[in-house]
């Protein structure tokens, strides 16, 4: 595995011949070297989890926020869900040579539209070093070459992760390369990769809107940023409201650091009275510190809820903190969400079905849930065995990126010695 003890520009021109070999293997040679992976995560389990304790209590000792220090720990539970992940992957269909287009043309010619890998992908993320195994069994399935940038406060998890599983994978077949690891963690090395025009094809950030601007500055190589999350449920004036508490709940305390947590509660007004205190009560007894418009606070019937400040709407708290506000209709709501919300995951809670539709529709955002948490904006949860990113693009990505994602297309032109008159 290379580390920064070369140069970026080596590292990723290391990554670039090793994406060339990759893009010809078999599915059954990559399948097994994500097995090899998932064996060597578990073999090596108790090595990763006493490396990833000292990452984390350093984090500790130097102020690291909740949130990222929740990110940022592993356990055996957490761990065997990574090991879990790589195996889903293994099992999924193969995206490269898949046909996704065809047709044989009047004069005689085959045209086939086909997935190709996109060829070396850069991943950078902060505090999270299950990302270094996600995004490499997912590059490696997908015919890529991957490499790797975490932060420092991952430095030794990220460091002895990457050297399983690429020690794991040469061992079973794989070039040297396939997976590698910058490990400094400033911006020096982060400016040199993200000027790798011609030689990474894609980066992709997963970390908060400071990372997303350092990139905005530098690149030169085409970027899906994975971007935040300040994500909204909405209680419509038609909803169960046992239901209802029940998601507000989930979406908010199930894991608060993550970026598909809600982080504004918006409720219509016919049902305000009915459903803030109770659920306003839950949520502060668990912990929750909650900000409201001046409808919210008359209606919480003395649960602790301070006035939300207009940097609330836009704040992505990744903490036990929730903005809550009262609207007169779905139409509020969306209209809210779009102003404020960060295009990731929004959710309507409703048994109307004319309010559903609307919100489907009108709300801008990557996931749309009905009468659901928030929470299951996941590539896991979504069948992909894990996830590189959640994309809020438009562009070729949108939501959980999975191994399609991460493809290319190529046509593929058959014929019969023609030529064109």
């Amino acid at each position: 595995m290379a580390l920064t003890t070369i140069s970026v520009a080596e590292i990723c021109a290391t990554a670039k011949q090793a994406s060339r070999t990759l893009a010809t293997l078999s599915s059954s040679v990559k399948d097994a070297a994500l097995e090899a992976i998932a064996a060597a995560l578990t073999a090596r389990g108790e090595e990763v989890l006493e490396t990833n304790a000292r990452d984390v209590e350093d984090g500790r000792t130097t102020g690291l926020s909740s949130a990222l220090v929740d990110r940022l720990t592993l356990d055996e539970a957490r761990l065997a869900e990574v090991a879990s992940g790589v195996r889903k992957i293994a099992s999924l269909p193969d995206p490269v040579g898949e046909v996704i287009d065809g047709s044989r043309l009047p004069n005689g010619l085959e045209v086939r539209k086909v997935r190709v890998p996109l060829g070396v992908v850069a991943v950078v993320y902060e505090a999270r070093p299950n990302v270094t195994i996600d995004a490499a069994a997912l590059c490696l399935k997908s015919g890529n070459a991957v490499v790797l940038r975490g932060s420092s406060a991952a430095a030794r998890s990220n460091a002895v992760l990457a050297g399983i599983a690429a020690d794991a994978a040469t061992a079973a077949g794989l070039p040297d390369g396939a997976i590698s690891l910058v490990a400094g963690g400033g911006h020096d090395e982060l400016r040199e990769l993200a000027t790798q025009a011609g030689v990474v094809d894609l980066i992709v950030p997963r970390g908060g809107e400071g990372l997303k601007a350092a990139l905005k500055r530098v690149a030169t190589v085409p970027v899906i940023y994975a971007a935040s999350g300040n994500c909204h449920v909405y209680v419509d004036a038609t909803a169960d409201l046992d239901a209802a508490r029940a998601i507000v709940l989930n979406a908010k305390l199930q894991r608060p650091s993550a970026c598909n947590a809600a982080e504004t509660l918006l409720v219509h007004a016919d049902v305000a009275e009915a459903f803030l205190p109770g659920a306003l009560r839950a949520l502060s007894e668990a912990g929750v510190v909650l900000h409201g418009d001046e409808r919210a606070r008359a209606a919480a019937a003395g649960a602790p809820i301070d006035a939300a400040a207009a940097a609330d709407w836009d704040t992505e708290y990744l903490a036990f903190e929730l903005a809550v506000g009262v609207v007169d209709s779905a139409e509020e709501a969306i209209t809210h969400i779009n102003a404020h919300g960060s295009g990731h995951s929004e959710a309507i809670l409703t048994r109307d079905t004319e309010a559903a539709r609307a919100f489907e529709l009108g709300v801008d955002a990557a996931c749309v849930y009905v009468n659901a948490s928030t929470r299951f904006t996941d590539g896991g949860e979504f069948g992909f065995g894990a996830e590189i990113g959640i994309s809020t693009q438009k562009m070729h990505a949108r939501g959980p990126m999975g191994l399609a994602e991460l493809t290319s297309t190529k046509w593929v032109v058959t014929g019969d010695g023609h030529t064109r008159g």
